[in-house]
């Protein structure tokens, strides 16, 4: 550690670095931080110890809770589950996530993952422009599209991205667009995004850049619009996006702890035009900034950024973000070594 930052761990293939106060943060806080990274398939578990990634083909959506991990890949969604008893160890690690079980979806493009209160797994199927669940004969059960969605198709219309609950049911979502034909949204990345309340259809909130991750926090509708780097809410009432910080990325995956949230951030993908024409571009260059890839963490009363965490190397993309409460050492087991068929624990 010097100065400025703190080293969490350093590969051939990456290095993460923080604020030299982020370990300290928490490890006062008892959690530990979880996220998926798009373009390297990885599941990233950053806590006390030096950070624990594994392999998952396209990992994105995640959910966690101190016991389980609800992953989605190309073309599955995993359930990794905490073998450790309480208080146990396993190589100095205080939880094991261990791959227990896998639907095969197919490659319906998942995004946010969220449980109900009936202990049902929902999920945005962006392919198929709906929130659905999971089915024991088929890819998966649709459960509800947007209103302006003509039919159940398998063509990427508007770009339904993200969900948030609100005790336990599904409340709200993001898309980046209305678009109802097929790719149609990316014609509408500067200003087409809207948020739509499930219950009632109505569309709450419109001109957001392609927004992602509503999450419910505080009794306030957070998200972050992200094609213009910024972390904020939506008044219910007057239906505005209020901006309470900018971040110098593509943000994209969003927690909460305490009264601060923590934002995942993407460098723009090389090659592709996803991410170019957007109005981040220029507020980078107003601020004299380059994107990056990493974690923020904003004050929710002040904005201010608080802690930082930045990837570098092959990570360049996150897709979602969690917290663990309760963890401070957190591993899983991947596929790529012969330690998943050498563990076994007995349930007695």
């Amino acid at each position: 550690m010097n100065n400025e930052r703190a080293t969490f761990n350093t590969v051939h293939e990456h290095d993460i670095f923080g604020d030299r106060d982020l370990p300290a943060w928490l490890t006062e806080q008892q959690i530990s931080l979880a996220c998926t990274t798009y373009q390297t398939s990885r599941l990233m578990l950053i806590g006390a110890a030096p950070d624990f990634w594994r392999i998952f083909d396209r990992a994105m959506g995640l959910f966690c809770t101190p016991e389980r991990l609800y992953l989605s890949s190309k073309y599955q969604l995993w359930q990794l589950d905490n073998v450790l008893a309480a208080g146990g160890q396993h190589q100095g690690y205080d939880r094991l996530y261990i791959p227990r079980i896998a639907h095969t979806t197919g490659d319906i493009d998942i995004h946010d993952i969220a449980v109900d209160k009936n202990n049902q797994i929902l999920f945005i199927s962006t392919l198929f422009n709906c929130i659905a669940t999971l089915s024991d004969r088929h890819s998966c059960k649709p459960l509800w599209k947007p209103p302006f969605i003509s039919q159940y198709i398998n063509e990427d219309r508007c770009h339904l991205n993200g969900l948030a609950m609100v005790d336990g049911e599904a409340k709200y979502v993001t898309a980046s667009s209305q678009s109802d034909v097929v790719d149609g949204w990316r014609d509408r990345r500067k200003n087409g995004g809207i948020v739509i309340d499930v219950a009632s259809n109505d569309i709450i909130a419109t001109g957001l850049s392609m927004p992602h991750s509503p999450r419910w926090y505080q009794d306030k509708l957070w998200l972050l619009n992200s094609g213009r780097g910024e972390f904020g809410y939506v008044d219910l009432e007057t239906g505005k996006f209020q901006a309470i910080a900018f971040c110098p990325a593509y943000v994209r995956g969003l927690a909460f702890w305490q009264n601060w949230a923590i934002v995942g951030l993407s460098k723009p993908r090389g090659g592709d035009n996803t991410f170019s024409g957007l109005e981040l571009d220029e507020l980078l260059v107003a601020k004299d900034a380059e994107a990056r890839c990493g974690m923020m963490v904003i004050d929710l009363t002040t904005g201010a950024i608080v802690h930082w965490l930045r990837f570098e190397g092959v990570v360049t993309e996150l897709y979602d973000v969690q917290v663990i409460p309760g963890v401070q050492k957190p591993m899983a087991l991947g596929f790529q070594t012969e330690e998943i068929a050498q563990l076994i624990t007995l349930e007695l």
